[in-house]
C-alpha cells in the first residue's frame, strides 16, 4: 500500500466571529493543499467555535453555521477534510463532522457521547447520536447519510470519534469501529488545556492506535476562544502504538497544519523531529497564560492591562505573565504580526520592554501598614519588565471612611474590636482609584486572586477581588510561590528576587503585628493537600483526615484543626466564589462555580461531618 499525506490542523476561533473563523478555515485548508495533504482533520465545532454556550440553543446559530458550508466545500478540491459544526436534525441538535472530499459531501458523522464533567456541560446543548443508527439528512437539496457511519477511502476505512467519544473506555466508538475493520480514525477535538493534561492525551492516542490496530489522528482547537477555556492546538498522529507526529502547543499563530506521510501498513519508524517533546508544567504555565492574555486582549479590543502591584507573590505572577505575553508573542510570530493583531502597528520601532510599558500599568497603593520592603519589591519588578509604575497612598481615603462610620456609631474603631472591618476598608479603598486608572486608559483590570484564596475566602470583596479578569485564580498559592523561584532563575526575571524572599502577607494590620497569610490561615502546602481531597476528590472531612494523617505532614491534632478550619471557611465563602472575575482554566480543576465546581451558597456547613471528625 502506498503512503498518504495525512494531517491535523488547528485554528484559533471566536464565537460569532464568522468572517475570521471562516477565513481561518479557508487558510488552513489552503496550507494543507499546498503541502499536498490528502486527508485533513480539523478541530471540533471549528466553524462556530466551541464556546458559544447557550447560543447553541437558538434556531438561527446552527443554520448560519451551515450557510458557510458551500464556501468551505468549494475549497476542498483534491483533499478530504472535516467541516465541524452543530447541525439540527429532526428537531434535535447534534455535534457533527461533515466529511468532504474533492468539493463533495460524503456524509455526516454525529458525536455519540456528551462531556458532562469538570468544565463541560455539553448535554445542555447537544443530543448524543444513538449507537449504530444511520439516517438521511438533506443539505442544499441533496440527501446524505448522517449518524454512526464510516467511509471507504482507497486503502483506508475511515471512522470517527469526536473528543469525548474517545474517553468512554469500553463503550467508546473505536471499539465498534475496530470490529468494522476501520484502520483510520479521525478525532476532531475541543479539549481544554490543563497543566500536565497532554500526557493523558498522548497515552490515549498512542494506546488507541495500538489497541485498535489503526492510524489515529487527533486535532484540537487553539487559543483563548471565549474568555475562560484555553485550547492548546495539540495535533497528534499515531499508528500501531507509535507516535508519528506531535505538534508544539499553545501557538500564537491563528492557524497551523502538521502532517506525516504514512501507509496503512506502515513499517517505517517515526521521525523524531516530527514529535515535539512534552514540556514540564513550569513551562506550560506561562506559555498558556501568555497566550490566553494575548487573545483576551485582542478579542476584547482593549488597550492593555492594569494591575495593583503589591509586592507580593500573586500580583508578581500576574505581572510576569503580561511580560511573557509580549516576550513569547514577539519571539514566535514576530513584532510586526504581534502588534498588528492588537492594532498597534505604530509601535514597530519599540523594544519588547517598551511595548510592555505601552500595554501595562501597575500601581503600588500603600497605607501606613505597608512597608518600604514591599514598595521597593513592586517597583523593582515593574521597572525590570518595563511596566509603567505608579505609587500613591490611600490613607486619606481610609481615614474618610473610618471617620464617617465612627461618627455614625459614636465610637472609635479599634483593632481589638474591629479587626476585619479595618483590614477590609483598606483593600476596598484601593479599588475605586485603580478602576479609575483602568477606565481612563481603556485597559483591563487584573485581579490577583489565587485558588487557595478562593477556597477559604481570603480576599476582600470589592477590594482585592476587583477586576475584569483573574488570570491565576485556578492555580494554588503553594505552586505560585514555587513557580516564582523558577521564573527568577530559569526565565531570567531577576526583578522577582526581592519578592521571592518575602513571606506572603496582606499588610493590612499594623506592622508590629507581623501579619502573614499562613498565620491567618494555615501553611499553604497543607492547604493544597486538604483542597485536593476535599474539593477535587469530593472527600468528607473524616476521609480527608484518615488519608492525610498517613502522610505525616504535621501533628495529627494540628492537621485536624486545619481540616476543620478549611471546611468551615469553604462553606461560608461560596458567595465570594460566585462573584470572582472570569478566570483562565489552567490547572486540572478550579473553584469557579461557573465552570468546574458548584457548591450551595447556603448550607449547614458540614456541621455533622465535622463533628464526626
Amino acid at each position: 500500500m502506498r503512503s498518504y499525506r495525512i494531517a491535523g490542523a488547528t485554528v484559533n476561533q471566536t464565537p460569532l466571529d464568522w468572517s475570521n473563523n471562516i477565513a481561518h478555515l479557508k487558510q488552513v485548508i489552503k496550507l494543507a493543499k499546498e503541502a499536498k495533504v490528502e486527508i485533513l482533520c480539523l478541530p471540533e465545532l471549528a466553524i462556530t467555535a466551541y464556546g458559544c454556550e447557550d447560543l447553541f440553543l437558538s434556531e438561527w446559530l446552527p443554520e448560519k453555521a451551515k450557510s458557510f458550508l458551500p464556501a468551505l466545500i468549494a475549497e476542498t478540491e483534491g483533499i478530504l477534510t472535516t467541516l465541524n459544526l452543530p447541525i439540527r436534525h429532526e428537531g434535535k441538535l447534534y455535534n457533527c463532522s461533515v466529511v468532504v472530499q474533492n468539493k463533495a459531501i460524503l456524509g455526516v458523522y454525529a458525536k455519540q457521547y456528551m462531556a458532562l464533567d469538570g468544565v463541560h456541560y455539553e448535554p445542555r446543548w447537544f443530543n448524543p447520536w444513538p449507537v449504530g443508527v444511520v439516517k438521511e439528512i438533506e443539505l442544499f437539496g441533496e440527501s446524505y447519510p448522517i449518524g454512526d457511519i464510516t467511509f471507504d477511502i482507497e486503502d483506508w476505512k475511515l471512522g470517527f470519534e469526536i473528543c469525548e467519544d474517545a474517553w468512554r473506555g469500553k463503550d467508546r466508538p473505536a471499539c465498534r469501529l475496530f470490529e468494522k475493520g476501520v484502520n483510520l480514525i479521525l478525532n476532531p477535538s475541543a479539549s481544554h488545556f490543563a497543566m500536565g493534561k497532554t500526557w493523558d492525551r498522548h497515552d490515549l492516542i498512542s494506546n488507541s492506535s495500538a489497541f485498535f490496530e489503526c492510524t489515529y489522528v487527533y486535532a484540537n482547537l487553539l487559543g483563548n476562544e471565549a474568555g475562560r477555556m484555553i485550547y492548546d492546538g495539540e495535533i497528534m498522529i499515531a499508528q500501531h502504538g507509535k507516535m508519528h507526529l506531535r505538534s508544539e502547543l499553545l501557538s500564537f499563530e491563528d492557524v497551523h497544519v502538521d502532517w506525516v506521510d504514512i501507509a496503512p501498513d506502515q513499517s517505517i519508524a517515526p521521525s523524531p523531529e516530527k514529535v515535539a517533546p512534552v514540556i514540564p508544567k513550569e513551562e506550560e504555565f506561562p506559555q498558556a497564560a501568555a497566550l490566553a492574555l494575548y487573545d483576551y486582549l485582542r478579542k476584547s479590543r482593549s488597550n492593555g492591562y492594569t494591575l495593583s502591584l503589591s509586592g507580593g507573590a500573586d500580583s508578581a505572577t500576574c505581572a510576569v505573565m503580561v511580560a511573557e505575553m509580549v516576550r513569547r508573542g514577539v519571539s514566535e510570530i514576530g513584532k510586526t504580526a504581534f502588534l498588528s493583531k492588537i492594532n498597534r502597528a505604530d509601535w514597530e520601532g519599540l523594544t519588547e520592554k517598551e511595548i510592555v510599558g505601552k500595554l501595562f500599568n501597575t500601581a503600588y497603593q500603600g497605607t501606613v501598614n505597608s512597608s518600604d520592603t514591599t514598595l521597593n519589591a513592586a517597583k523593582t519588578l515593574a521597572e525590570s519588565i518595563g511596566a509603567k509604575f505608579y505609587n500613591w497612598t490611600i490613607d486619606d481615603s481610609v481615614k474618610a471612611y473610618t471617620d464617617t462610620i465612627e461618627d455614625v456609631l459614636e465610637r472609635k474603631l479599634t483593632w481589638e474590636q474591629d479587626d476585619l472591618a479595618l483590614q477590609n476598608i483598606q483593600a476596598r479603598a484601593r479599588s475605586p482609584i485603580i478602576w479609575m486608572l483602568t477606565n481612563i486608559t481603556n485597559t483591563l483590570l487584573l485581579t490577583t486572586s489565587n485558588r487557595s484564596e478562593g477556597d477559604v475566602g481570603y480576599a476582600t470583596m470589592d477590594g482585592d477581588t476587583s477586576g475584569s479578569l483573574a488570570p491565576i485564580s485556578s492555580v494554588d498559592k503553594h505552586y505560585i510561590r514555587q513557580w516564582l523561584h523558577y521564573a527568577e532563575k530559569e526565565l531570567g526575571y531577576s526583578g522577582l528576587a526581592p519578592i521571592n524572599v518575602l513571606p506572603p502577607t496582606a499588610e493590612l494590620r499594623p506592622s508590629d503585628q507581623k501579619q502573614t497569610d499562613e498565620d491567618d490561615l494555615m501553611p499553604y502546602h497543607i492547604m493544597v493537600e486538604i483542597e485536593r481531597l476535599a474539593i477535587k476528590d469530593h472527600r468528607s472531612p473524616k476521609e480527608v483526615f484518615e488519608l492525610l494523617v498517613k502522610e505525616d505532614l504535621e501533628p495529627a491534632d494540628l492537621l485536624k484543626t486545619h481540616i476543620i478550619k478549611f471546611y468551615k471557611l469553604w462553606s461560608r465563602n461560596q458567595w465570594k466564589r460566585e462573584r470572582l472575575a472570569p478566570a483562565f482554566h489552567l490547572d486540572e480543576f478550579n473553584v469557579d462555580p461557573r465552570t468546574w465546581c458548584r457548591f450551595p451558597i447556603l448550607s449547614a456547613g458540614f456541621i455533622e461531618e465535622l463533628q464526626e471528625l
